[in-house]
């Protein structure tokens, strides 16, 4: 195994258009030299693999999960892989969006929080005079008071929030994220477990941007918008740049 292989990532030859490629890579993986990486990664002895099927997901934080049978064994492994597809320098991509209420119910908000996301996405109209938007507030706008309070509990919940939005729970949370990069000058891809993003995203201080949105380390938090209006531009989103990734790769 070479050192590229260990760290997780590698130029590739072919960008990846979708999901259906890493799928087709997977199914074809004695013939393809990504698949072949993707496994060892996973820490999968190529000579021991007897066969090798891809599937994919929808609804859940997992995109793709690979069964492995192994030779002379009555075993299969299974590998769930959440997949990232940018086809810029960076690429910001979402990783979650619900209505606050549903955030409350997954993570028991206090109803002082509730109210500040509800004004914070429109869903509660502003209750300050002048505010920047007629719409809704920005978390600068809010009181000092209001936006400490925030700001403790977004640290007391870091760990819970971080995981279900990148992860996620149950049987079809994601163990792995690869992130495929296609651009008119190069492709690449990088593939990490997710307890590695897990802190690699979520690790760093929470803090308030210029725009008036909290960061959770590198996780933006924000008012959805667009929609043409839609209420469902009042829900709340989480969104991450992908291509941050390969940042951890030293070749």
């Amino acid at each position: 195994m070479n050192n590229t292989q260990l760290l997780g990532s590698q130029t590739a030859k072919n960008g990846f258009r979708n999901e259906d490629d890493i799928i087709n890579k997977f199914n074809c993986w004695e013939a393809d030299e990504d698949a072949q990486k993707w496994l060892t990664i996973m820490q999968y002895n190529l000579a021991e693999i007897d066969n090798v099927k891809a599937i994919k997901l929808r609804g859940y934080k997992t995109d793709v999960q690979i069964q492995i049978s192994i030779k002379l064994k009555e075993v299969i492994g299974v590998e769930n892989l959440q997949v990232k597809l940018v086809s810029s320098q960076k690429g910001f991509n979402q990783v979650d969006k619900r209505w606050v209420n549903k955030y409350a119910e997954m993570w028991q908000m206090p109803d002082e929080i509730i109210t500040i996301f509800k004004k914070y996405t429109g869903e509660i109209p502003p209750s300050i005079t002048n505010p920047k938007n007629n719409r809704r507030m920005f978390f600068h706008e809010f009181t000092a008071a209001e936006q400490a309070i925030t700001y403790s509990w977004l640290k007391q919940n870091k760990t819970l929030i971080v995981s279900d939005i990148l992860r996620g729970q149950g049987r079809f949370a994601a163990e792995w994220m690869l992130v495929a990069q296609k651009t008119s000058t190069h492709s690449r891809w990088v593939l990490k477990p997710m307890n590695f993003c897990l802190n690699f995203f979520g690790n760093d201080d929470i803090s308030i941007t210029e725009r008036g949105n909290f960061k959770i380390g590198k996780i933006t938090m924000q008012r959805k918008g667009g929609d043409a209006g839609r209420d469902s531009a009042k829900m709340l989103q989480f969104k991450i740049d992908p291509t941050e990734l390969f940042k951890t790769v030293h070749t």
